[in-house]
């Protein structure tokens, strides 16, 4: 389709449709700073058009245009793979998509979470067909890739046909798009999926693509201080396992370290040894440690130190993106087995939230300018406030509505006293047990986690379950249905597959145990956060506001608000996230704000 009047043809034609598949070629792999070299659309099997784009600008955006109209019309079906992507290359040329969507890569996740989702592996595994793969058009990474721009058209037109046919030359990729939503489209009826997948993971794309558009602005400035202060301390650091060891040593190599520990001051006669020889030295192998030795405690703060210097405070400024001045974290939806939202670049879900060290990184997320403020709400205990109402569980449910502090009322049950009895201590033993039960914390775990003798973690775990006795049962009902039928489900029906729990082999088969009892909580919990998001993006479209939904991190969400909206925002998001479903127990969302995200929350 390359000339201006087949163009405007097919262009008047999908307009027309009720739906169609369509697909972008694109000269990078980063939708914010990538060309269009190509689009593809399929309305029908084994027939579909591709549209070359031109390198120049003002030529590209012309021919952008005339599907503009088809693209954003309201009320016609979008099917694409990962079609997010595709959304935010076309944001660039001023169109925006609109009308419900039909991402065949996220039917399959929903459908099979533990797979992968890719275009190629689909097309083998569920059509039988061998698709194009793109390193057969541009060659193998490296130096000598060749842009996608550089490709013959017919090539390119073969490879995008599959993903949308083309009049010019037989295509593939919307085509493959086209007959892979036709696959799973019955299925994820058959699965009871649907409604999971068109009430949240469809409207939920265009959330994201508006987060990842609008990106983050960071204060350069305070990085920069916190690296210094950090290398500083690191140094100090150093200096003092030195002298802890008595003797200078690589503190970087891990062989190093451990003849330290373990040759030179015996820190653990039976330590193991690793493949290669030298001695484990890994996070969990010295936690264990901690109360052997000082020098410990300092090695595990330096590497903490190191890793977050690398992984956030110096890395982070290089992501800013030259054209907006911002960072643009990219969220995927098909990757966690459990429904929660990942990101990468940066990867914020892995941003320590306790510690100081957390606290230099969140100092440095700043709003866009002087008339907006940092906005967090995140969701107070949400997965005990589900473990309630899964369980059904009288005296937690009780304690929930009565808006008490749920770890000192568990606190006093277990240790049977009135709750004004009870000390920092005990509670801070009933939190780790409330948290660790849902993640089926064994008396061995609980004791360690504690510093406690397995005695007492015994008697906690043991007051735990005589003070609630339905999670007690929901846990053995969660495994029994496992059992069964080899999965679990969320409130919403999204599963989770266990193919382990009938293991013969009680490590692998206790894991998969634990992820019975924690998989339909977590789940639950990813499924509540991503339709609060969907309703808050909905309400802030109806309402015009400027403020944006900038950031998801667990049981949180970030926005970048105007001053003058701020009552505004702070009465939309409370209302959606605290109404967003009905619980036996009410689900409370706590917020703050500031001049960055560590004020805010």
């Amino acid at each position: 389709t390359d000339t201006e009047e087949k163009q405007a043809d097919l262009a008047r034609f999908l307009l027309g449709q009720e739906f169609f598949a369509f697909d972008t070629e694109t000269d990078g792999i980063d939708p914010l700073k990538a060309g269009l070299v190509g689009m593809s659309f399929a309305v029908k099997e084994n027939e579909a058009w591709y549209v070359p784009v031109p390198a120049n600008s003002v030529e590209a955006a012309k021919v952008v245009e005339r599907f503009s109209p088809a693209l954003q019309n309201p009320k016609s079906l979008k099917i694409g793979q990962n079609i997010k992507f595709d959304i935010l290359v076309l944001r660039k040329y001023n169109v925006k998509v609109a009308g419900p969507l039909f991402d065949t890569m996220i039917a399959h996740y929903l459908l099979n979470p533990e797979l992968r989702h890719g275009m190629d592996y689909l097309a083998e595994t569920y059509l039988k067909y061998q698709t194009v793969h793109i390193e057969e058009l541009i060659g193998p990474k490296g130096k000598n890739q060749l842009s996608m721009r550089n490709v013959p058209v017919e090539q390119i037109a073969e490879y995008a046909a599959e993903d949308a046919d083309c009049l010019l030359y037989t295509s593939d990729a919307a085509d493959v798009t086209l007959k892979l939503k036709n696959y799973f489209a019955p299925e994820l009826k058959k699965e009871g999926l649907e409604s999971l997948f068109t009430t949240i993971e469809m409207p939920l794309i265009y959330v994201l693509v508006e987060m990842e558009a609008t990106g983050v602005t960071l204060d350069t400035v305070a990085l920069k201080q916190s690296s210094g202060e950090l290398t500083a301390s690191m140094n100090k650091l150093e200096q003092e396992v030195y002298e802890l060891a008595g003797t200078e040593f690589n503190i970087n190599s891990t062989k190093q370290v451990g003849e330290i520990l373990f040759d030179r001051l015996k820190l653990d006669e039976k330590a193991k040894k690793t493949k290669t020889g030298g001695y484990s030295t890994s996070e969990d192998v010295l936690e264990k440690l901690r109360n052997k030795h000082p020098i410990i405690g300092k090695l595990l703060e330096y590497r903490g130190l190191k890793k977050l210097l690398s992984t956030y405070i110096d890395a982070l400024p290089e992501l800013i993106n030259p054209q907006t001045g911002k960072i643009h974290t990219s969220f995927n939806q098909a990757v966690t087995s459990t429904g929660r939202l990942s990101s990468t670049n940066p990867n914020l879900q892995n941003i320590p939230v306790r510690d100081d060290l957390g606290r230099e990184i969140r100092k440095a997320f700043i709003p866009d300018n002087t008339d907006c403020l940092f906005f967090s709400a995140d969701y107070s205990q949400i997965e005990l406030r589900i473990m309630a109402h899964l369980s059904g569980d009288p005296h937690m449910i009780e304690a929930f509505q009565s808006g008490a502090d749920i770890h000192a009322a568990t606190a006093a049950k277990i240790y049977g006293i009135p709750v004004e009895e009870v000390t920092s201590d005990m509670r801070r033993k009933a939190k780790t047990a409330n948290f660790g039960i849902i993640y089926g914390i064994s008396v061995f775990g609980l004791a360690e986690r504690l510093g406690i003798p397995r005695s007492e973690s015994k008697e906690l775990i043991d007051g735990y379950f005589s003070t609630y006795p339905r999670i007690k049962e929901y846990m053995e009902e969660s495994i029994k249905v496992a059992k069964e039928k080899g999965y679990v489900e969320t409130i919403f029906k999204r599963k989770r597959f266990l193919p382990d729990i009938n293991s013969h082999n009680a490590v692998v088969r206790g894991y998969a145990e634990r992820n019975a009892i924690n998989a339909p909580i977590q789940g639950s919990a990813a499924d509540i956060i991503k339709l609060a998001m969907v309703r808050i993006y909905e309400r802030f479209e109806e309402e015009g506001l400027k403020s944006k939904m900038i950031l998801q991190v667990h049981d949180e969400l970030n926005f970048n608000v105007y001053k003058e909206e701020a009552e505004e925002v702070k009465k939309i998001v409370l209302e959606e996230m605290e109404n967003v479903m009905k619980l036996q127990v009410p689900l409370i969302a706590d917020c703050g704000e500031g001049e960055n995200w560590l004020e805010a929350h």
